[in-house]
């Protein structure tokens, strides 16, 4: 059954009958600015009575586990999609000066990054754009609540946003138009899927792109990452290239390193390579491991000389700080605590 935020306006006007045109705006935003029905004071109270037990109007996402970091900067929810349907992850962080949400595209992952637990669990469906768009909605509302104003959305949590494009893309239109956050502020992150990244180089809302690439030769990129035998390292670089022409928007590399595997010079400079050619930015972070793949992350000290390395060698690069490690903030991770299997793990 779809979703409050999955409903158009004819769909809001039909559980609307005899009301004027604009209360069908009023609804809309109301629900979008994180209130219930019952809470829209700018309705009649009998018609607020009314949508409060409308069952179209229900929330999507049935809220399961929440989890926040001891220092309160980073809150993870795991969600219910539907009466006994699938679970998946929202994960809010405060930084100094921004707040930024990390929703999931789908339930599960069909990618089988090697080293990626929600591709362990394997694929269960896409999510729509209404329940995509909730978990942005129920985050900016948590953030609000603490005196924070949410400012950023990445794309980057439970699934692949390209393998779900028309409904990820639904969503973007909505948190751009009727939310009101800045193409500037919306990250969409792909392990590589070429379709969707000149898809695209040509959309309407120049949004971010952020690659998970991991490996800069096809050889280690094809055990890493099963796509990358579909995709082949040429053809891949070759679709950044056209979206950093098309929407002149810089291009961001993810690298999470493991030790001994893709934190080598040879992996840097060749890395160096790819990036310096479409003036991308690099983003490092070290693998956290999963029972399912016998590797470590790098240790500190291994990252910073990648780091430098890369630095050394014209490319802007960046450590990022694992954020909520104590709260399974990792994508997947609390949803496989939660089932009783507790699997650390990496976003892609």
């Amino acid at each position: 059954m779809p979703g409050r935020f999955d409903l158009d306006e004819a769909a809001l006007r039909a559980i609307l009958p005899g009301e004027p045109g604009y209360r069908v705006g009023q609804l809309r935003r109301g629900l979008l600015e994180g209130r219930e029905p019952d809470e829209l004071t700018d309705l009649p109270k009998a018609l607020r009575a009314r949508l409060a037990d409308e069952p179209a109007l229900r929330p999507s996402l049935g809220l399961v586990h929440e989890s926040v970091a001891a220092d309160g900067e980073t809150v993870k929810w795991l969600w219910e999609a539907g009466a006994g349907g699938p679970r998946i992850e929202t994960v809010l962080m405060h930084y100094p000066g921004r707040t930024t949400v990390c929703v999931s595209s789908q339930a599960g992952c069909a990618m089988a990054c090697s080293f990626c637990a929600t591709g362990q669990l394997g694929f269960e469906r896409n999510l729509s754009s209404g329940e995509i768009v909730e978990q942005v909605v129920r985050a900016r509302s948590a953030a609000a609540a603490s005196g924070r104003r949410l400012g950023n959305v990445v794309f980057m949590g439970m699934g692949e946003p390209l393998a779900n494009t028309d409904r990820v893309w639904a969503a973007v239109h909505v948190l751009h138009d009727d939310v009101g956050i800045s193409a500037r502020h919306l990250t969409i992150s792909t392990v590589g899927v070429v379709p969707g990244i000149q898809r695209l180089a040509s959309a309407d809302l120049p949004v971010n792109l952020a690659v998970s690439l991991h490996a800069a030769t096809d050889e280690l990129r094809n055990r890493l990452v099963p796509l990358g035998r579909r995709y082949p390292l040429e053809v891949l670089v070759a679709a950044c290239a056209g979206y950093v022409e098309a929407t002149r928007r810089r291009l961001s590399l993810e690298w999470a390193l493991i030790a001994g595997t893709n934190d080598t010079p040879e992996q840097a400079a060749a890395l160096a390579g790819i990036a310096r050619g479409i003036r991308a930015h690099v983003n490092l972070i070290p693998l956290n491991p999963t029972p399912g793949y016998p590797a470590t992350g790098s240790s500190p000290g291994a990252v910073r000389a990648f780091r430098q390395r890369l630095l050394e060698l014209g490319v802007n690069a960046t450590i990022r700080r694992n954020r909520g490690t104590d709260i399974d903030a990792a994508c997947g991770q609390l949803r496989a605590s939660m089932a009783g299997s507790p699997v650390p793990l990496v976003r892609r």
